[in-house]
């Protein structure tokens, strides 16, 4: 049930963010669904790969790194998706990662499993 509330999270974040940038679109809810999907796949099997490799430079940077390794995951999950989920550029994937990871983590608290 918790996995389904996240990807129910994540998907509304992604509507979000597509609301509030030009340069990040959405086509609609199911492009929503399959990209929240993704990106729970991508954060299970490539982030924790990507952080291994990149561990010298998260410590250096006190884990802001972290931030660059979930643009890189919001772009490969772009890249399998196609032209119905666009980002204009990298900058615009760091940013959209950082309110993607603020608004669930508002949300969820609003959604606490009891």
């Amino acid at each position: 049930m918790r996995f389904l509330i996240s990807l129910a999270l994540n998907t509304v974040a992604l509507l979000i963010v597509d609301q509030l940038f030009t340069s990040f679109h959405i086509d609609g809810i199911g492009t929503a669904i399959l990209a929240s999907i993704i990106l729970a796949i991508l954060n299970v099997l490539l982030k924790p790969l990507l952080i291994i490799l990149t561990l010298p430079i998260t410590i250096l940077t006190f884990g802001l790194f972290l931030i660059v390794i979930n643009a890189i995951t919001l772009m490969v999950t772009q890249a399998l998706i196609g032209s119905s989920f666009v980002i204009d550029g990298f900058g615009t994937a760091i940013i959209a990662s950082v309110l993607i990871s603020l608004i669930t983590l508002v949300l969820g608290s609003l959604v606490k499993d009891k």
